[in-house]
């Protein structure tokens, strides 16, 4: 790594009812609940006076709110990007994974399998979600160049970036945490990517 070394923090918002629930988000636009905003307010510590130039966010609720503690901290407005939603999981979202199996036996074995290219009727495949994340990233890199930044966002975009780093393929399975606020950063130069930190929360301490 140069000093043209980009760095994101990613983070993954505060836990929502459905988080608790293990049902599936996707792009439905959910509020934290006590327990992701409790979350969301222990990263204005770790923020303060922190060096970031910017933050970005996931523009769905959650993710938001999730941010507004950090934009306190560090006195920086919050851009939104709709390319940093969740992946959309079209008609399976709202729904439990028991509930998907019930239902629709064919997206369930999808999703259990990550499959990279099934496009959930309704969404996206993984490899739509990978592909317009990076995409987004590069996007950031680029505007960024050499700069700390702060991206707000979701499990399934975490995923594909913890992927790329390790260069795991698409369907291969997870074997990392994500937890909700949990610090992630990640250093960018050219093509290649490192991981400094991954799914730290120590700031959360206070919150159990």
């Amino acid at each position: 790594m140069t000093g043209t070394t980009t760095r994101i923090c990613f983070i993954r918002h505060g836990e929502t009812d459905w988080n608790s629930q293990l049902r599936y988000q996707g792009q439905i636009d959910l509020e934290l609940n006590m327990s992701g905003l409790a979350q969301a307010e222990a990263l204005e510590a770790y923020f303060f006076k922190s060096a970031i130039s910017a933050i970005y966010s996931s523009d769905l609720t959650r993710a938001r709110q999730t941010a507004i503690p950090i934009s306190r901290a560090t006195g920086l407005p919050i851009s939104p990007m709709l390319s940093l939603r969740e992946r959309h999981f079209g008609r399976c979202e709202g729904l439990t994974i028991e509930e998907i199996i019930e239902q629709y036996a064919d997206d369930a074995q999808a999703i259990e399998s990550n499959a990279p290219d099934y496009v959930l009727p309704g969404g996206e495949s993984r490899r739509q979600l990978n592909d317009r994340v990076l995409v987004c990233i590069e996007q950031l890199v680029r505007a960024h160049h050499g700069q700390a930044i702060a991206v707000v966002t979701h499990g399934g975009v975490l995923d594909v970036i913890y992927r790329r780093v390790r260069g795991m393929p698409i369907d291969a399975p997870r074997d990392y945490p994500i937890p909700n606020t949990g610090i992630n950063w990640v250093a960018i130069s050219g093509a290649e990517w490192l991981i400094e930190v991954w799914g730290s929360t120590p700031h959360l301490d206070k919150t159990a």
